[in-house]
């Protein structure tokens, strides 16, 4: 309690000095490869300024990135406020991450616009081959968003956006990492990781290519918690003249890990993991007039899951799943004095074969449309709705809205009300490890309301929000059992209540000629969920949400010299809380990078998810450079 104290009082001091010290007609801006006022949030259908969202937006830039001592992307959003990533694997190998107290399975993960979570189970959907090298932003779209991406966005999305090629450039990035402890599977030597990555970008006058290749390994960091991976990421585009162009992006990760206590401790000890995941997407977009445009979008995500309950006896308790999902899109936009109109339709054809699951399909259709308009003095008016039709959950109508009023030049309110859906995953349904877990055949589709009021600034060098928000989701999914001895089964419970509240601020403290400058982003969150059915004895996802969670990460640079220090402290339901501190320092000379890491820097003992103990302190050291040709 006392870490709890110290950390929300270094955030209020920090964000006072920082109103304090700034005034936005006064100081210049620090000149950033990502500037917030200029980020558009593509919705698919409508493009909308950050500075005029009226959604609950947060965004990881490539600043963001450069600085905070993170390697991937499940690292990366664990720095940001409402956002719960539960990793089972250490330094990125298997995670979950959830928004604003909602399931694993209620977010929705995409690239660039693009659905790539897995319908099999959100437990594979950050198996991603993304460098975070390729990564121009992440963004964080929380509350109800079936308006806009469709199903399963129940509590938000997570939108990757990768760069554009604009130069010639080859990278090549090395490092390595311990915890100094020793290995409990040799007997002999430390725990360790190692990886490297190669970067390639090409830019002509109408073709920019962009290719990256990856591998990562650790021995782990308890017994039979090795990891093994290798990816490939590929991203072009064909840009004929200023009216059209076509972009295409090809991936694929082979993943594999030790998986003890992951899924079924204890007895899972010996458990090893192999997952491998394959997307492509193909994309263009056409101005056809001044007024109209088109993007057609097809996608395609392949992922196998092969888990050896035994690692060393392959003839018992093996589960081997293959599952694929297809969709094809039309987005389009209509432009006029009075406002935007977005519409378009969508297909999602789903299917799984697996030893234990069975063989099953299910097609989804949608379409939608929208409207936003600024007509009125000062008030931003975004509604609209989607329709869905799923062959097993039948017809479904998601309406919303978004409302914004200016009450100055930097300051709005804002108000949104939704609703969503969530379809039950493939194992949801029809898993079948007996005595362990079981699926459940009879289960409804998730389905959620909320509304959400805040205030919001925004300047060149600050942007802040605080609002509440209240969320209702009927037949809410959880896997639980009353005694030890019943497997787990999903079941619906009616009905989950949250009550949440949020604060973000982000400052930059900084003029241009200045050689030392700061950064920072404060955030906290409090979540009161209420039950209106009564808890079997033990669940694995409600019990287990986030109460308070704190997020403070500051940057202090000094010439070539970089410091960064990421804290965050996270309070479950259960009452389990842990401050976790990590730290940055690096050096830039030239075109070469070299930086320095302390992951959990005070050697805390947590848990974020299964029986899986979290590494302690580990340290890494890397080197990054850069040419142009």
């Amino acid at each position: 309690m006392s870490k709890k104290i110290t950390l929300l009082a270094l955030a209020l001091v920090a964000s006072t000095y920082a109103f304090s010290q700034v005034n936005s007609d006064q100081v210049e801006r620090l000149k950033d490869t990502t500037n917030l006022s200029e980020v558009i949030i593509n919705q698919n259908r409508l493009q909308i300024p950050f500075t005029k969202q009226t959604r609950n937006i947060q965004i990881i830039t490539q600043e963001d990135i450069k600085r905070l001592p993170a390697r991937s992307v499940n690292e990366l959003l664990a720095y940001i406020n409402g956002v719960d990533i539960r990793q089972r694997g250490p330094f990125g190998s298997q995670a979950d991450v959830n928004i604003d107290g909602g399931s694993f399975e209620q977010t929705l993960i995409l690239l660039n616009g693009a659905k790539i979570s897995d319908p099999q189970t959100a437990h594979h959907s950050l198996n991603l081959p993304i460098p975070t090298e390729a990564i121009e932003r992440i963004e964080i779209i929380k509350g109800p968003a079936s308006r806009i991406y469709g199903i399963n966005s129940l509590t938000g999305a997570i939108n990757i956006v990768t760069k554009s090629a604009t130069s010639n450039l080859i990278s090549a990035q090395v490092y390595t990492g311990s915890s100094f402890q020793n290995s409990e599977d040799t007997k002999t030597g430390k725990y360790y990781g190692k990886g490297f990555q190669l970067g390639i970008m090409n830019k002509t006058s109408k073709f920019d290519h962009q290719l990256y290749l990856g591998h990562e390994d650790s021995n782990g960091q308890r017994y039979n918690t090795a990891s093994k991976n290798n990816k490939i990421y590929y991203q072009g585009t064909y840009t004929p003249d200023s009216l059209n162009n076509i972009a295409t992006s090809i991936g694929y990760i082979d993943n594999q890990f030790g998986a003890n206590g992951y899924y079924a401790s204890p007895g899972d000890k010996e458990s090893y993991e192999l997952v491998k995941t394959a997307f492509a997407t193909i994309q263009s977009k056409h101005k056809l007039s001044e007024a109209l445009t088109l993007s057609p979008r097809i996608s395609n995500r392949y992922n196998e899951d092969d888990y050896r309950y035994f690692r060393h006896d392959l003839s018992k308790a093996r589960s081997q799943h293959y599952n694929n999902a297809f969709m094809a899109e039309l987005n389009a936009s209509y432009d006029q004095n009075y406002g935007s109109f977005g519409l378009g339709v969508e297909s999602r054809f789903e299917n799984i074969t697996s030893s234990n699951i069975g063989k099953h399909s299910r097609e989804n259709y949608g379409g939608y449309i929208e409207f936003k308009t600024e007509m009125i003095k000062n008030l931003y008016i975004n509604l609209g709705t989607y329709v869905n039709y799923n062959s097993d959950y039948s017809w479904q109508v998601f309406p919303g809205i978004d409302l914004g009023y200016d009450l100055h030049t930097n300051w709005k309110l804002i108000f949104n009300a939704g609703s969503s859906q969530r379809i039950p995953s493939f194992t949801d349904l029809y898993l079948n490890q007996r005595p362990a877990n079981i699926g459940n055949p009879q289960l409804q589709a998730e389905r959620a309301k909320q509304i959400e009021g805040a205030v919001k600034y925004t300047s060149a060098h600050i942007i802040a929000q605080a609002g509440y928000f209240y969320r209702t989701i009927s037949d809410f999914i959880d896997w639980t059992r009353s005694v030890n001895t019943e497997p787990w089964q999903p079941q619906n419970i009616d009905n989950n209540k949250v009550h949440g509240f949020h604060a973000n601020l982000r400052v930059d403290l900084n003029s241009p000629e200045s050689q030392t400058k700061y950064y920072a982003t404060i955030g906290y969150s409090y979540l009161h969920p209420k039950l209106e059915d009564e808890l079997p004895n033990a669940s694995k996802y409600t019990i287990e949400s986030l109460r308070n969670q704190v997020n403070l990460n500051l940057t202090v640079s000094h010439k070539s010299w970089s410091l960064t220090t990421a804290n965050r402290f996270n309070e479950r339901l259960s009452y389990k809380s842990y401050y976790i501190s990590d730290v940055r320092v690096s050096n830039q000379i030239n075109k070469l990078n070299l930086y320095a890491d302390a992951q959990n820097l005070f050697n805390v003992k947590y848990i974020e998810a299964g029986a899986v103990p979290m590494p302690g302190t580990w340290y890494t050291l890397g080197a990054k450079y850069t040419i142009s040709y």
